[in-house]
């Protein structure tokens, strides 16, 4: 009975999120790829992330920050789908934009996401936005760029 409530809203805000991502007319094109699957380092070759920096290396989770220019992005592989749905729905309690594909996850800035997603493919989902607006604070990256 508790499990439900918690996995409801969440089921509902990816369901929202994937409603409004999706029409969302980016001058980029419209065609996605298929999902992307594989290893973090395969990943990030597809992602063209020359040197992903290993910020966390456990049987459950792969985790590095990679460069996209000025801008940074964490990329993020799991063991389990369930890991994967846990980590990112804590997560996005801290806000940010994730691109989620098939035990794995992108996190950064909503270009950088955006414009990985025509490379890995996988489905646009958005943290929690706190406050009124601006955008650049509570992002769920760990960077700390500002605008």
């Amino acid at each position: 009975m508790r499990l439900t409530r918690p996995m409801l809203a969440p089921a509902a805000l990816v369901a929202a999120v994937a409603l409004t991502g999706c029409g969302g007319g980016g001058g980029g094109g419209d065609a996605v790829p298929e999902t992307a699957t594989g290893s973090l380092e395969h990943l990030a070759a597809e992602a063209k992330c020359t040197a992903p920096n290993m910020q966390t290396d456990a049987d459950t989770i792969r985790q590095a920050i990679c460069e996209k220019g000025d801008e940074k992005y964490v990329l993020a592989t799991f063991s389990t789908d369930r890991g994967q749905r846990e980590w990112i729905n804590t997560a996005k309690d801290y806000g940010g934009y994730y691109l989620v594909g098939r035990k794995w996850v992108a996190v950064g800035h909503e270009d950088v996401v955006a414009d990985l997603r025509g490379r890995l493919g996988g489905n646009l989902e958005q943290g929690v936005q706190h406050g009124g607006g601006g955008g650049s604070a509570g992002h769920g990256e760990h960077t700390g760029h500002g605008g």
